[in-house]
């Protein structure tokens, strides 16, 4: 009787131990042999070794299991975790964005102030040099050569300052400044929405390169040598993005692209190409000839205004007290009209606004003309942005697509809704 139970004692062990088909046929095989004879029934127990042997394979199997999940969970850690040195990078370039932010919002404040100061300065001189050739058309004798003197001279002077003023057209300036803090705000915004959400890699590095030393010649801080045309001969709309804009991959979560949403970016590139550029194009060069004809009219009347002051008192005394005197008030008037008004910043505006929609284009279009469909920005997603940008909703969205789809270039109604 102790036999038996010493053999089922052996048994059941080997079956908890080793929980593997293996542990229990080699259970199985080293069980106790019956023996029968004339002396009845006894069994003959195995050794220890056998019991031991069995707890040390089911260890050994339990430690191997145990082994092999850690190190695949290392695996699968380490594939998630970002290159340090790709965060280092994009830290590095999120410094210089925002050094550059603050740098171009002083500078901008400064050439405000340029445009102010400058145009009260010279409007101040041009009205006290007319004052000073209306009084001298009254004096003679001594008192006269000295107001002439001084009233030809700030003449001169006004005309100097006027010539670099609308040069440099400051308030101009000021609204490229203005433009280039946003945009490198919105590309730190951006960078930082990089390193949030994703695993970034050298790509990502490569492409905020790029759109810092795209944004970097579309917005030159510097006068001399590199400022930006104020009176070009064709007015294009201002690019501030890399020219050959690289796509990112594996960010789509999704597709979400379908036949109907492709027709609908393709109706609203359309109506952006006819209607938004092309009138944002035509008010720049409204703007611009309006500012051209501005800039020489001040010049020239305050030099006009210097040559009757200097004849005044002479035997064409009358006509030049007129000419000095009118056409430094006309001077004065001109002036406040293209600073004061700052139509170098509304050109400068509508410029800026045709680039905006001409990048959109070029987004949608590179969006479209990518045929693996799974290397697109998410469809939905990007039909919201592109909706957002517009200042519409989505069914506003697909309504100004179906509008375009049925009238063609006969549309008379704008794709953005925000300017």
């Amino acid at each position: 009787m102790a036999s038996l139970q010493s053999s089922s004692v052996i048994g059941s062990l080997a079956y908890s131990s080793g929980r593997c088909r293996r542990g229990m046929t080699r259970a199985a095989i080293n069980m106790p042999k019956i023996r029968t004879g004339g002396g009845g029934l006894s069994l003959s127990l195995p050794a220890r070794d056998l019991v031991q042997e069995v707890l040390d394979m089911g260890i050994g199997l339990s430690a191997a299991t145990t082994s092999h999940v850690e190190k695949k969970y290392q695996s699968s850690t380490v594939s998630n975790v970002s290159d340090p040195m790709v965060i280092a990078k994009l830290h590095e370039i999120m410094e210089a964005v925002a050094d550059r932010v603050e740098m171009h919002k002083n500078i901008g404040e400064q050439r405000d102030n340029w445009n102010s100061l400058l145009l009260t300065s010279i409007n101040a001189i041009t009205l006290t040099a007319a004052t000073m050739a209306g009084i001298a058309a009254t004096n003679v004798g001594g008192p006269l050569m000295a107001l002439k003197l001084s009233s030809t001279l700030m003449y001169l002077a006004a005309t100097g300052m006027l010539v670099v003023m609308n040069k440099i057209q400051p308030s101009q300036l000021v609204e490229e400044q203005r433009n280039a803090a946003r945009l490198f705000k919105q590309l730190h915004c951006q960078i930082q929405t990089t390193l949030s959400s994703g695993n970034p890699n050298t790509s990502d590095v490569e492409e905020a390169m790029e759109k810092v030393l795209a944004l970097d010649k579309a917005y030159p801080l510097p006068l001399i040598g590199v400022m930006l045309e104020k009176f070009p001969k064709t007015v294009e709309p201002a690019v501030w993005w890399p020219q050959h804009r690289q796509r990112q991959e594996g960010r789509t979560y999704g597709n979400g692209w379908s036949v109907e949403l492709e027709e609908e970016m393709r109706e609203i590139v359309g109506v952006l190409k006819r209607k938004d550029t092309e009138d944002y194009l035509r008010l720049g060069k409204i703007a611009l000839k309006v500012n051209k004809i501005l800039s020489i009219s001040g010049p020239l009347l305050t030099g006009m205004a210097a040559c009757g002051t200097a004849f005044v008192g002479s035997s064409h005394a009358p006509w030049a007290a007129i000419v000095g005197v009118v056409a430094g008030a006309m001077a004065s008037v001109v002036n406040t009209m293209e600073h004061g008004g700052q139509v170098g910043m509304v050109f400068e505006m509508y410029r800026n606004n045709a680039g905006f929609f001409r990048l959109m284009e070029e987004t949608i279009e590179s969006n479209l003309n990518e045929r693996d469909v799974g290397r697109r920005e998410n469809g939905e997603l990007f039909e919201m942005k592109v909706a957002l940008q517009l200042g519409r909703s989505l069914s506003g969205l697909k309504n100004l697509a179906a509008s375009s789809s049925k009238k063609g270039e006969a549309i008379e109604e704008f794709a953005s809704k925000l300017f």
